[in-house]
């Protein structure tokens, strides 16, 4: 006969009945004082390692999901969704790498002003949310991404974001970033070499 007060049971009775991911402190707080929940979470994210659902972390949040290989299973035809324009992209990447950032910091770094629909197209969304107001004159509004985001992307958190390697190797870079900066290390070798 199973124990009804097992704590492996009770929390993976918490995580399955979730409406949302849930901290290892939400968990604790259904299944009461006394329980190693780390550890039962550990243990199910073995137990449900290689089957068709799988217990994932998300930004210190753990939920259940499909297991990605058996997505296609799943898929159904539906209407189609409209894909984010360069400049959402752009705003994305931006606001991944440097959160907390403001509009004007984003602009700076593109280069050119957000239309105004662009940060609303990523926070409907569930990507990007504000996260507070700078500490400067004007106290501009700050940036950052979401819990959903990671989740989207499949990232545990923004750590797991490719870096500058990553990214050259999988040419995703524009060949004229790579060049220039090529050209620009070859010039400060000659600069160093001058001053000698």
């Amino acid at each position: 006969m199973i124990d009804p007060d097992d704590p492996l049971r009770a929390v993976e009775a918490v995580l399955f009945a979730a409406e949302q991911s849930l901290s290892p402190d939400d968990i604790l707080a259904h299944v009461g004082g006394g329980i190693d929940v780390r550890g039962a979470l550990a243990r199910l994210a073995e137990d449900y390692s290689g089957r068709g659902i799988e217990l994932v972390e998300r930004g210190g949040r753990w939920h259940f999901q499909t297991a990605g290989d058996l997505a296609h299973f799943l898929r159904r035809e539906r209407e189609d969704q409209r894909k984010l324009s360069r400049a959402a992209l752009e705003t994305l990447a931006i606001i991944a790498y440097h959160e907390p950032v403001t509009r004007a910091e984003i602009e700076a770094i593109r280069g050119v002003q957000i239309s105004r629909g662009t940060l609303d197209v990523l926070m409907e969304a569930g990507w990007v949310r504000p996260a507070g107001r700078r500490e400067v004159p004007g106290r501009p509004l700050t940036f950052a991404t979401t819990i959903g985001f990671l989740s989207h992307f499949g990232l545990k958190s923004r750590r797991d974001l490719p870096g500058i390697d990553d990214l050259k190797a999988a040419g995703l870079l524009d060949p004229i970033d790579t060049a220039m900066e090529q050209w620009i290390g070859e010039r400060e070798l000659e600069t160093e070499g001058d001053e000698d």
